[in-house]
């Protein structure tokens, strides 16, 4: 991940090799490149930069916060908002404690990209094609998306 948001901030904007391959190209694993697709959201949340506007500012909300407010910024709607917006969720990743984890029963981020993929696979593909041209690739390669 630090690799490609220093790529992406030095203005980097095709990358070729990152989620899913490994070696040099050497190996491919759909895990991987589900798992990558959290990375790159996160490195695409760092390239975007931070929007500097009247309304990301929130003067009037740092005023009253600081002068006869909570002291904090947690119970403003400003804040959720922002949060909602501006904060990668990863689809994925776990953002839980060792503790959280464990009482959760200690998810495994393979084993859930793993359901996912066949989640992905076992649906339609959405691409569509030349019927003729999909039915010579089918007869030359095995393909492993359903063409319905």
């Amino acid at each position: 991940m630090c690799s490609s948001v220093m790529a992406g901030l030095s203005g980097l904007n095709m990358v070729y090799e990152a989620a899913g391959m490994h070696a040099s190209l050497l190996g491919f694993c759909h895990e991987s490149l589900i798992l990558g697709d959290d990375l790159i959201g996160q490195s695409m949340r760092c390239v975007r930069g931070i929007e500097v506007s009247d309304e990301t500012m929130a003067l009037d909300q740092i005023a009253s916060v600081c002068m006869g407010g909570p002291g904090h910024y947690l119970g403003t709607d400003q804040t959720l908002s922002r949060m909602q917006s501006d904060h990668v969720y990863p689809r994925l990743g776990d953002r839980t404690s060792p503790k959280e984890w464990a009482e959760i029963g200690k998810p495994n981020l393979v084993e859930n990209a793993t359901k996912l993929k066949e989640q992905i696979l076992a649906a339609p593909s959405e691409v569509k094609l030349d019927p003729v041209l999909d039915l010579e690739l089918r007869k030359k390669y095995t393909i492993h998306l359903n063409n319905t």
